[in-house]
């Protein structure tokens, strides 16, 4: 359900009211219609020229990898235009992002109003209806109004067009996700409906839960563009992706990376005088924004693009609370998709050329203490809560060129080796980027059967432990890639072994190696970082994987919950509320990353691996393998042609093949090795800064940076407490938020 514009309420209008209406309307002329720009006021703007976007851009470009730790650094590709980061000398007013906006329309004329979350700020973006197709006019206005300001401009804008029809209220909206073309015009797709999901230091997630496409056309040439053929197809194509489900974003928080690397980041940038990042989208990670591709003509005009745009996070995002004798702790699960080699089971196996996996999730839990709801310390130390845990794990493909040609006929298509490659350079781009993104060490978690009656599985064995084992003797330090094998599906199967211990025994090994991120400062509280990831697959990196990071998280967030003081032992048993909401969450974790990359629900769950509910789960598992089969064999191709055309992976252009017409998708996700020109070293494959040791952050008050007030660095109690919002306790995200509260005993709440 969408949320309402003034308050968190769950009973939400789909048409949310007029920007500013808690205090006043500002200015009705029929059922929300203002007002609309006179050319007069445009005169200067008409000078400008229209934005042509290029066709060229692809997602296969190879990028270049900055930046240390456990976090997503940034990661840079093409030509694109990236506004810098922000000295604090540059924004005197503080941080404060625009959150509400209305479209209107004229006959000639897009204009959109937004507004701050306190309705004091009023900003104003023009798009020009009239250009040619395949064109582009945006015009943004860098004034900054008040209401009554803003409500003199429409009215001249109104009056101004009067003779053309008027301004009309397009709809309410809360975002702009991007711009796209299929074959003439360009479309705008915007967010209309949302729903709050997780906070995060004062920080509001949300989920959209309904979206817009809105032709960059007059309105006398709709019903031309309504007859070709190839744009409606394409439109149809694009309408396939689902933005309702599992798609998130954030006006304040950087969610596309971990919030390890934001709180250190954030640190650091104000230490050096620098805007924090994390408060704004500007330095959003590529990998895991999946609207990046519509960003783009945005990014190469607009002066302040996230003003307006917002990256979009796919995955998954669940937020629940403990209570602990009434002392919140707030448990926060999010995978990262990326965008990358995206795409249906069996239609993306493996690696490409350029290191990039199939079914690529990051997954983040982060556990919080929510006595204090910031980020901050007290004694005005930015970003050095104490109160912050998180843990990261990774999974993946097998990082070599294999495939499986999926088949009605077949339920288990048989295994290829597409490549042989020696010196596995897919398995050494792949490995030299999570060296960067999580630093070392990377601990390889390998599930795959060992032995089978007809070899599948067990064909990819054999390769990639050469893979690993070549790449680790070629490092400085061989302990950087830790590799363990392991035919968890066997053991499963077995009656004198218990798969569930031994993967407990791997998680505390796992856990040893790569420690937890623990916010703080000084010596009292003490800052702790996660060094190094878990990279766990299993052959489709679903229900083993899964189950194996479950046990690995629990494990996790044993000692999370440790190092808040909340229990003196690190470690959870099964079976406790603590333990089952943990569960629950992370059955839904599998459940939605099996349904983007393979079609249904998990077939195997803990139930399963646990041996308990064995009658029910039994059947249940026989449904789901049905569906999936199912889609396997024909849904997928459809799937795929969505996410291509949504991630600009394709890009129409005349005299090539049309999207549906191709006989296979591999060139659009591979890249051109023609283009290549330097190629990397077999020997010497890693990245010397990305093995180096993340130092530790430094810690900042606001005392050294002239006492300004904690709104000027961000600006979380607006964002958190809405002032201006008349609200009720049924209404508050986390009053209604699940917790171990609505099913624990009254007296007590379950934990060890």
């Amino acid at each position: 359900m969408a949320e309402n514009f003034e308050n968190h309420d769950y009973n939400q209008d789909p048409n949310p009211p007029a920007l500013g209406q808690e205090e006043e309307a500002i200015s009705e002329v029929s059922e929300g219609t203002f007002i609309e720009h006179s050319e007069a006021v445009d005169a200067s703007a008409e000078k400008q020229e229209p934005f042509v976007a290029s066709p060229h851009l692809h997602p296969t470009t190879p990028f270049h990898y900055s930046g240390r730790g456990c976090a997503n650094s940034p990661v840079e590709g093409g030509d694109e235009k990236r506004p810098p980061q922000q000295a604090l000398s540059d924004t005197p007013d503080g941080v404060h992002r625009m959150q509400k906006f209305i479209l209107y329309e004229t006959s000639t004329r897009y204009y959109i109003v937004g507004s701050d979350s306190q309705d004091e700020r009023y900003r104003m973006l023009k798009i020009d209806r009239t250009v040619d197709p395949g064109e582009l006019s945006i015009i943004e206005d860098d004034v900054v109004y008040s209401k009554d300001e803003l409500t003199q401009l429409l009215a001249a804008i109104e009056d101004g067009n009067l003779a053309h029809g008027g301004l009309k209220k397009r709809c309410a909206m809360w975002g702009i996700l991007g711009f796209i073309r299929f074959t003439t015009n360009y479309y705008m797709l915007v967010i209309t409906q949302k729903t709050i999901v997780a906070m995060l230091g004062g920080h509001y997630i949300y989920q959209i839960e309904a979206t817009e496409l809105v032709p960059i056309i007059t309105a006398t040439s709709t019903k031309k563009a309504d007859k070709n053929p190839e744009e409606a197809r394409f439109m149809g194509i694009f309408g396939n992706l689902d933005l309702t489900k599992n798609f998130y974003f954030s006006y304040s928080y950087d969610i596309s990376r971990t919030l390890q690397y934001n709180l250190t980041k954030a640190r650091e940038s104000l230490k050096n005088g620098l805007r924090p990042s994390m408060t704004s989208s500007a330095d959003y990670n590529e990998m895991f924004a999946w609207n990046h591709y519509l960003l783009q003509p945005a990014l190469q005009y607009m002066t302040n693009t996230f003003d307006w745009c917002l990256p979009l996070l796919h995955g998954f995002l669940d937020q629940r609370k403990i209570s602990v004798f009434g002392r919140p702790v707030y448990v926060t699960l999010i995978a990262r998709r990326s965008r990358y080699f995206a795409g249906a089971r069996f239609l993306k196996r493996g690696a490409n050329d350029l290191g990039y996996v199939a079914n690529d999730v990051e997954s983040e839990q982060i556990v919080s203490d929510m006595r204090t709801t910031s980020f901050h310390a007290p004694g005005g130390i930015l970003f050095g809560s104490p109160n912050y845990t998180s843990y990261v794990q990774h999974r993946g493909s097998i990082p070599l060129y294999w495939s499986q040609e999926s088949s009605p006929s077949v339920p288990k298509p048989p295994i290829t080796l597409n490549l042989v490659d020696p010196f596995f350079s897919a398995a050494a781009l792949h490995f030299d980027q999570l060296f960067d993104r999580y630093g070392a060490p990377i601990i390889v978690l390998n599930l795959i059967k060992s032995r089978e009656r007809v070899p599948r599985e067990s064909l990819l064995l054999h390769e990639f432990t050469q893979a690993v084992n070549y790449l680790k003797n070629l490092l400085p330090n061989k302990d950087d890639i830790i590799y363990k094998a392991w035919d968890m599906s066997r053991v499963a199967k077995s009656r004198d072994q218990d798969v569930v211990e031994k993967l407990e025994e791997t998680a505390e090994d796992v856990l040893k190696q790569t420690d937890i991120f623990h916010n703080g400062y000084g010596d009292d509280h003490p800052i702790q970082l996660q060094r190094g990831v878990c990279r766990t697959n299993c052959i489709d990196c679903l229900d083993r994987t899964n189950a194996a990071q479950f046990v690995i998280g629990k494990r996790a967030l044993g000692m999370q919950l440790k190092a808040l003081g909340i229990i003196e032992d690190g470690y959870l048993k099964y079976d406790t509320d603590v333990s089952n909401l943990f569960t629950h969450m992370y059955h839904d974790h599998g459940d939605s990353i099996a349904l983007q990359y393979g079609g249904s629900h998990l077939v195997n769950t803990m139930e399963t691996y646990r041996k308990i509910n064995q009658w029910s789960s039994q059947s249940r598992d026989m449904i789901e393998s049905f569906k999936r089969y199912y889609n396997n064999s024909f849904m997928d191709a459809q799937r795929q042609e969505a996410i291509n055309l949504f991630l600009g992976n394709y890009i129409f252009a005349k005299g090539q093949p049309m999207l549906w017409d191709l006989e296979t998708d591999y060139y659009l996700h591979h890249a051109d090795p023609r283009m290549e020109k330097n190629k990397r070293s077999y020997v010497k494959w890693w990245t010397d800064s990305h093995l180096e040791k993340m130092e530790i952050p430094p810690v900042v008050s606001m005392a050294e940076l002239n006492n300004r007030d904690i709104s000027f660095y961000d600006e979380f109690w607006s964002e958190y407490y809405r002032p201006k919002a008349l609200s009720a306790f049924p209404k508050i995200f986390a009053y209604r938020m699940a917790s171990t509260a609505k099913y624990a005993t009254p007296w007590r709440c379950s934990i060890m």
